[in-house]
């Protein structure tokens, strides 16, 4: 696995476990993450051109990554979308007080949302129509610029819900 798939899988499973590892959803989630977003949308968000979106495993379609073509224009190296069902959204807000790990309210995207902040990395945790979801954008970019893009990513998300 390479180097950046391998930090995104890592990454991942951090915001797997703080923004759903417990609860059960009434409404069954979508199956498949990639039909979410488009390479368009994405490029667009990041300013740079990226790949169609790629699953972790072919048999596993709830975590779509979509990598930058040349990460040195923008910074941005990749960016995934986890769709999840939304009773554990309530646990990611409960994550305990740990030095360099941050749970902020997002307001005027989803049901509800927040940033959980994790050293340098970010993720938008959503909760829309009985559907959870998180967004992340990795690389070398300013925290409040990822922020802004998973905002927008977000909102392009709940538009195809």
């Amino acid at each position: 696995m390479p180097p950046k798939t391998r930090l995104g899988v890592m990454t991942g499973a951090i915001f797997l476990a703080a923004g759903f590892g417990s609860g059960r959803a009434s409404a069954a989630p979508p199956d498949d993450a990639c039909p979410l977003l488009t390479v368009a949308q994405v490029g667009a968000t990041v300013e740079t051109p990226v790949s169609p979106g790629a699953y972790v495993t072919p048999t596993f379609k709830k975590t779509c990554t979509w990598t930058v073509s040349n990460p040195t224009d923008s910074g941005v190296k990749f960016v995934t979308l986890m769709i999840e069902e939304p009773g554990g959204f309530d646990g990611g807000k409960r994550v305990p007080k740990v030095k360099g790990v941050e749970v902020t309210p997002a307001s005027g995207i989803g049901d509800d949302a927040y940033f959980l902040d994790v050293g340098d990395n970010v993720g938008l945790i959503v909760k829309k129509a009985g559907v959870g979801f998180k967004v992340a954008v990795y690389g070398g970019v300013p925290v409040e610029t990822k922020k802004a893009m998973e905002k927008a990513l977000a909102a392009d998300v709940i538009a195809r819900l």
